[in-house]
Protein backbone atom coordinates (compact mmCIF):
# COMPACT_ATOMS: atom_id res chain seq x y z
CA UNK A 1 0.00 0.00 0.00
CA UNK A 2 1.53 3.28 -1.15
CA UNK A 3 1.89 6.06 1.41
CA UNK A 4 3.07 9.64 1.10
CA UNK A 5 4.73 9.34 4.50
CA UNK A 6 8.49 9.06 4.06
CA UNK A 7 10.71 8.46 7.11
CA UNK A 8 11.65 12.14 7.00
CA UNK A 9 8.00 13.23 7.08
CA UNK A 10 7.20 10.90 9.97
CA UNK A 11 10.19 12.17 11.95
CA UNK A 12 9.39 15.79 11.13
CA UNK A 13 5.74 15.46 12.13
CA UNK A 14 6.64 13.71 15.40
CA UNK A 15 9.19 16.41 16.22
CA UNK A 16 6.63 19.12 15.44
CA UNK A 17 4.03 17.60 17.75
CA UNK A 18 6.45 17.18 20.64
CA UNK A 19 7.70 20.75 20.20
CA UNK A 20 4.12 22.05 20.30
CA UNK A 21 3.32 19.99 23.39
CA UNK A 22 6.53 21.14 25.10
CA UNK A 23 5.61 24.78 24.43
CA UNK A 24 2.07 24.14 25.65
CA UNK A 25 2.90 22.57 29.02
CA UNK A 26 6.46 23.81 29.53
CA UNK A 27 6.01 27.48 28.60
CA UNK A 28 2.41 28.66 28.28
CA UNK A 29 0.82 26.40 30.91
CA UNK A 30 3.63 25.71 33.36
CA UNK A 31 1.39 26.41 36.34
CA UNK A 32 -1.93 24.70 36.91
CA UNK A 33 -4.75 27.19 36.43
CA UNK A 34 -8.37 27.40 35.45
CA UNK A 35 -8.61 27.76 31.69
CA UNK A 36 -10.96 30.59 30.72
CA UNK A 37 -13.25 30.43 27.70
CA UNK A 38 -11.27 33.24 26.06
CA UNK A 39 -7.96 31.42 26.52
CA UNK A 40 -9.43 28.13 25.33
CA UNK A 41 -10.91 29.83 22.26
CA UNK A 42 -7.50 31.25 21.36
CA UNK A 43 -5.87 27.82 21.71
CA UNK A 44 -8.66 26.22 19.66
CA UNK A 45 -8.10 28.74 16.87
CA UNK A 46 -4.34 28.14 17.08
CA UNK A 47 -4.61 24.34 16.80
CA UNK A 48 -7.05 24.70 13.92
CA UNK A 49 -4.69 27.11 12.15
CA UNK A 50 -1.75 24.72 12.57
CA UNK A 51 -3.83 21.85 11.14
CA UNK A 52 -4.89 24.09 8.23
CA UNK A 53 -1.26 25.07 7.58
CA UNK A 54 -0.24 21.40 7.60
CA UNK A 55 -3.02 20.68 5.12
CA UNK A 56 -1.68 23.50 2.96
CA UNK A 57 1.71 21.81 3.05
CA UNK A 58 0.15 18.54 1.90
CA UNK A 59 -1.59 20.36 -0.96
CA UNK A 60 1.68 22.02 -2.02
CA UNK A 61 3.72 18.84 -1.73
CA UNK A 62 1.31 16.08 -2.81
CA UNK A 63 -1.63 17.74 -4.55
CA UNK A 64 -5.34 18.28 -3.99
CA UNK A 65 -6.32 14.64 -3.43
CA UNK A 66 -4.07 14.24 -0.37
CA UNK A 67 -5.24 17.60 1.01
CA UNK A 68 -8.91 16.67 0.56
CA UNK A 69 -8.39 13.31 2.25
CA UNK A 70 -6.65 14.98 5.20
CA UNK A 71 -9.39 17.63 5.53
CA UNK A 72 -12.15 15.00 5.44
CA UNK A 73 -10.40 12.71 7.94
CA UNK A 74 -9.70 15.67 10.21
CA UNK A 75 -13.35 16.74 10.13
CA UNK A 76 -14.52 13.21 10.91
CA UNK A 77 -12.07 12.80 13.78
CA UNK A 78 -12.88 16.25 15.22
CA UNK A 79 -16.62 15.59 15.04
CA UNK A 80 -16.37 12.13 16.61
CA UNK A 81 -14.03 13.50 19.27
CA UNK A 82 -16.79 15.85 20.44
CA UNK A 83 -18.44 12.74 21.88
CA UNK A 84 -15.30 12.39 24.01
CA UNK A 85 -15.97 15.80 25.55
CA UNK A 86 -19.14 14.57 27.21
CA UNK A 87 -17.19 11.69 28.74
CA UNK A 88 -14.49 14.05 30.00
CA UNK A 89 -17.14 16.21 31.66
CA UNK A 90 -18.66 13.19 33.42
CA UNK A 91 -15.24 11.95 34.53
CA UNK A 92 -14.16 15.28 35.98
CA UNK A 93 -17.46 15.61 37.84
CA UNK A 94 -17.37 12.02 39.09
CA UNK A 95 -13.80 12.28 40.44
CA UNK A 96 -14.29 15.93 41.49
CA UNK A 97 -11.22 17.11 39.58
CA UNK A 98 -10.64 20.80 40.19
CA UNK A 99 -10.80 23.00 37.11
CA UNK A 100 -7.16 24.11 37.40
CA UNK A 101 -5.99 20.47 37.17
CA UNK A 102 -8.14 19.39 34.23
CA UNK A 103 -5.83 20.82 31.56
CA UNK A 104 -2.83 18.88 32.89
CA UNK A 105 -4.77 15.59 32.95
CA UNK A 106 -5.91 16.09 29.36
CA UNK A 107 -2.33 16.93 28.35
CA UNK A 108 -0.96 13.63 29.61
CA UNK A 109 -3.96 11.90 28.11
CA UNK A 110 -2.87 13.16 24.69
CA UNK A 111 0.52 11.47 24.96
CA UNK A 112 -1.14 8.13 25.60
CA UNK A 113 -3.68 8.75 22.84
CA UNK A 114 -0.85 9.33 20.35
CA UNK A 115 0.60 5.90 21.14
CA UNK A 116 -2.73 4.06 20.99
CA UNK A 117 -3.82 5.80 17.77
CA UNK A 118 -0.51 4.86 16.15
CA UNK A 119 -1.04 1.22 17.10
CA UNK A 120 -4.59 1.25 15.73
CA UNK A 121 -3.57 2.96 12.47
CA UNK A 122 -0.63 0.68 11.73
CA UNK A 123 -2.58 -2.45 12.72
CA UNK A 124 -5.47 -1.36 10.52
CA UNK A 125 -3.15 -0.59 7.62
CA UNK A 126 -1.51 -4.02 7.88
CA UNK A 127 -4.90 -5.77 8.01
CA UNK A 128 -6.29 -3.87 5.01
CA UNK A 129 -3.11 -4.55 3.02
CA UNK A 130 -3.35 -8.29 3.68
CA UNK A 131 -7.12 -8.72 3.75
CA UNK A 132 -9.12 -6.10 1.85
CA UNK A 133 -12.34 -7.62 3.18
CA UNK A 134 -11.46 -6.02 6.53
CA UNK A 135 -12.76 -2.76 4.99
CA UNK A 136 -16.24 -4.26 4.87
CA UNK A 137 -15.92 -5.32 8.50
CA UNK A 138 -14.89 -1.76 9.41
CA UNK A 139 -17.93 -0.49 7.54
CA UNK A 140 -20.23 -2.88 9.41
CA UNK A 141 -18.77 -1.73 12.74
CA UNK A 142 -19.51 1.90 11.86
CA UNK A 143 -23.09 1.18 10.77
CA UNK A 144 -23.70 -0.85 13.94
CA UNK A 145 -22.29 1.97 16.08
CA UNK A 146 -24.50 4.50 14.28
CA UNK A 147 -27.62 2.41 15.00
CA UNK A 148 -26.60 2.06 18.63
CA UNK A 149 -26.09 5.83 18.92
CA UNK A 150 -29.59 6.53 17.61
CA UNK A 151 -31.28 3.82 19.67
CA UNK A 152 -29.40 4.11 22.94
CA UNK A 153 -28.10 7.69 22.99
CA UNK A 154 -24.48 6.64 23.55
CA UNK A 155 -22.67 3.75 21.93
CA UNK A 156 -20.22 3.34 24.79
CA UNK A 157 -20.59 2.25 28.37
CA UNK A 158 -19.68 4.47 31.30
CA UNK A 159 -15.86 4.70 31.39
CA UNK A 160 -15.55 3.68 35.03
CA UNK A 161 -17.75 0.62 34.42
CA UNK A 162 -15.70 -0.75 31.53
CA UNK A 163 -13.70 -3.94 31.93
CA UNK A 164 -10.57 -2.28 30.56
CA UNK A 165 -10.69 0.49 33.17
CA UNK A 166 -11.36 -1.93 36.01
CA UNK A 167 -8.46 -4.13 34.92
CA UNK A 168 -5.99 -1.21 34.90
CA UNK A 169 -7.36 0.11 38.19
CA UNK A 170 -6.81 -3.28 39.85
CA UNK A 171 -3.26 -3.44 38.50
CA UNK A 172 -2.47 0.01 39.88
CA UNK A 173 -4.01 -0.85 43.27
CA UNK A 174 -1.92 -4.04 43.43
CA UNK A 175 1.33 -2.17 42.71
CA UNK A 176 0.84 1.14 44.52
CA UNK A 177 -1.42 2.36 47.31
CA UNK A 178 -3.84 5.06 46.20
CA UNK A 179 -4.40 8.14 48.34
CA UNK A 180 -8.02 8.63 49.42
CA UNK A 181 -8.05 12.24 48.21
CA UNK A 182 -6.54 14.35 45.45
CA UNK A 183 -3.11 15.86 46.00
CA UNK A 184 -3.45 18.95 43.84
CA UNK A 185 -2.05 18.48 40.31
CA UNK A 186 0.14 15.51 41.35
CA UNK A 187 -0.43 12.08 39.84
CA UNK A 188 2.14 10.47 42.18
CA UNK A 189 3.19 11.58 45.66
CA UNK A 190 5.59 10.25 48.26
CA UNK A 191 4.13 9.89 51.75
CA UNK A 192 5.88 8.32 54.74
CA UNK A 193 8.77 7.35 52.49
CA UNK A 194 6.54 5.35 50.11
CA UNK A 195 5.30 6.20 46.62
CA UNK A 196 1.54 6.58 46.31
CA UNK A 197 -0.74 7.08 43.33
CA UNK A 198 -3.47 9.70 43.56
CA UNK A 199 -7.03 9.49 42.22
CA UNK A 200 -5.78 11.70 39.37
CA UNK A 201 -4.04 8.61 37.97
CA UNK A 202 -7.40 6.80 37.90
CA UNK A 203 -8.87 9.74 35.99
CA UNK A 204 -6.02 9.50 33.49
CA UNK A 205 -6.59 5.74 33.11
CA UNK A 206 -10.30 6.35 32.49
CA UNK A 207 -9.47 8.93 29.82
CA UNK A 208 -7.02 6.58 28.10
CA UNK A 209 -9.41 3.63 28.12
CA UNK A 210 -12.13 5.92 26.76
CA UNK A 211 -9.82 6.93 23.90
CA UNK A 212 -9.17 3.27 23.10
CA UNK A 213 -12.90 2.63 22.90
CA UNK A 214 -13.53 5.67 20.70
CA UNK A 215 -10.60 4.78 18.46
CA UNK A 216 -12.49 1.63 17.49
CA UNK A 217 -14.96 3.95 15.74
CA UNK A 218 -12.82 6.86 14.61
CA UNK A 219 -9.89 4.99 13.02
CA UNK A 220 -12.09 2.73 10.83
CA UNK A 221 -14.06 5.86 9.83
CA UNK A 222 -10.83 7.45 8.59
CA UNK A 223 -10.07 4.32 6.56
CA UNK A 224 -13.36 4.96 4.79
CA UNK A 225 -11.83 8.15 3.36
CA UNK A 226 -8.15 7.30 2.96
CA UNK A 227 -5.97 4.24 3.30
CA UNK A 228 -2.76 6.24 3.70
CA UNK A 229 -1.48 5.70 7.28
CA UNK A 230 0.31 9.06 7.30
CA UNK A 231 -2.86 11.00 6.44
CA UNK A 232 -4.98 8.99 8.89
CA UNK A 233 -2.51 9.33 11.76
CA UNK A 234 -1.75 13.03 11.30
CA UNK A 235 -5.44 13.93 11.03
CA UNK A 236 -6.12 11.91 14.20
CA UNK A 237 -3.37 13.65 16.13
CA UNK A 238 -4.32 17.17 15.04
CA UNK A 239 -7.92 16.47 16.05
CA UNK A 240 -6.79 15.20 19.46
CA UNK A 241 -4.46 18.16 19.97
CA UNK A 242 -7.36 20.58 19.53
CA UNK A 243 -9.70 18.51 21.66
CA UNK A 244 -8.43 19.79 25.03
CA UNK A 245 -8.95 23.44 24.20
CA UNK A 246 -12.32 22.68 22.60
CA UNK A 247 -13.41 21.01 25.84
CA UNK A 248 -13.00 24.24 27.79
CA UNK A 249 -14.84 26.19 25.08
CA UNK A 250 -17.87 23.87 25.02
CA UNK A 251 -17.93 22.61 28.63
CA UNK A 252 -20.64 25.06 29.68
CA UNK A 253 -22.92 24.46 26.71
CA UNK A 254 -22.45 20.75 25.98
CA UNK A 255 -25.98 19.97 27.16
CA UNK A 256 -27.30 22.18 24.35
CA UNK A 257 -25.94 19.84 21.63
CA UNK A 258 -28.90 17.53 22.05
CA UNK A 259 -29.20 16.42 18.42
CA UNK A 260 -25.49 16.23 17.64
CA UNK A 261 -25.55 12.48 18.23
CA UNK A 262 -27.87 12.10 15.22
CA UNK A 263 -25.42 14.01 13.05
CA UNK A 264 -22.55 11.83 14.28
CA UNK A 265 -24.65 8.70 13.73
CA UNK A 266 -25.35 9.80 10.16
CA UNK A 267 -21.62 10.40 9.59
CA UNK A 268 -20.77 6.91 10.87
CA UNK A 269 -23.55 5.29 8.83
CA UNK A 270 -22.57 7.23 5.71
CA UNK A 271 -18.89 6.34 5.94
CA UNK A 272 -19.68 2.73 6.88
CA UNK A 273 -22.11 2.38 3.97
CA UNK A 274 -19.52 3.94 1.66
CA UNK A 275 -16.98 1.32 2.72
CA UNK A 276 -19.43 -1.56 2.24
CA UNK A 277 -20.54 -0.17 -1.16
CA UNK A 278 -17.00 -0.63 -2.48
CA UNK A 279 -17.82 -4.35 -2.67
CA UNK A 280 -19.99 -3.42 -5.68
CA UNK A 281 -17.28 -1.05 -6.97
CA UNK A 282 -19.28 2.03 -5.93
CA UNK A 283 -16.80 4.73 -4.94
CA UNK A 284 -17.75 8.31 -4.08
CA UNK A 285 -15.32 11.19 -4.67
CA UNK A 286 -13.67 12.63 -1.56
CA UNK A 287 -15.28 16.01 -2.30
CA UNK A 288 -18.75 14.45 -1.97
CA UNK A 289 -17.79 12.76 1.32
CA UNK A 290 -16.42 16.03 2.69
CA UNK A 291 -19.59 17.95 1.72
CA UNK A 292 -21.97 15.34 3.18
CA UNK A 293 -20.02 15.02 6.46
CA UNK A 294 -19.67 18.78 6.95
CA UNK A 295 -23.36 19.38 6.19
CA UNK A 296 -24.61 16.67 8.58
CA UNK A 297 -22.50 17.95 11.47
CA UNK A 298 -23.41 21.58 10.82
CA UNK A 299 -27.15 20.88 10.54
CA UNK A 300 -27.29 18.78 13.72
CA UNK A 301 -25.31 21.38 15.68
CA UNK A 302 -27.38 24.33 14.46
CA UNK A 303 -30.70 22.56 15.08
CA UNK A 304 -29.54 21.63 18.60
CA UNK A 305 -28.61 25.21 19.44
CA UNK A 306 -31.82 26.66 17.98
CA UNK A 307 -34.12 24.20 19.76
CA UNK A 308 -32.42 24.51 23.15
CA UNK A 309 -32.31 28.29 22.80
CA UNK A 310 -36.09 28.38 22.50
CA UNK A 311 -36.41 26.22 25.61
CA UNK A 312 -34.14 28.48 27.68
CA UNK A 313 -36.27 30.93 29.68
CA UNK A 314 -35.39 34.59 29.04
CA UNK A 315 -33.33 36.29 31.66
CA UNK A 316 -34.95 38.93 33.74
CA UNK A 317 -33.55 42.40 34.00
CA UNK A 318 -31.15 43.08 36.81
CA UNK A 319 -33.63 45.55 38.25
CA UNK A 320 -36.32 42.84 38.40
CA UNK A 321 -33.97 40.37 40.05
CA UNK A 322 -32.63 42.81 42.58
CA UNK A 323 -33.65 42.15 46.16
CA UNK A 324 -35.26 45.20 47.81
CA UNK A 325 -33.07 46.66 50.51
CA UNK A 326 -34.00 48.80 53.47
CA UNK A 327 -33.13 52.47 53.22
CA UNK A 328 -29.89 53.47 54.90
CA UNK A 329 -30.22 54.69 58.49
CA UNK A 330 -30.51 58.44 58.90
Amino acid sequence: MHSIGTPGLWAGFTALVFCLLALDLGVFNRRAHTVSVREASMWTALWFSIAAAFNGFLYWRFGGEAALEFATCYLIEEALSVDNLFVFLVLFQFFEVESQNQHRVLFWGILGAMVFRALFVFAGTALVAQFHAVMYAFGAILVWTALKLVRGGNAHEAPTEGRLYKMFARIIAAILPVTPEMRGPHIFVRENGRLHATPLLLVLIAIETTDIIFAIDSVPAAFGVSQDPFIIYTSNIFAILGLRALYFVLARIMERFRYLKYGLAFVLAFVGGKMIAEYWHIKLPVTVSLAVIAASIAVSAVVSLLVTRRETPPRKNASQNATPTAPPPA
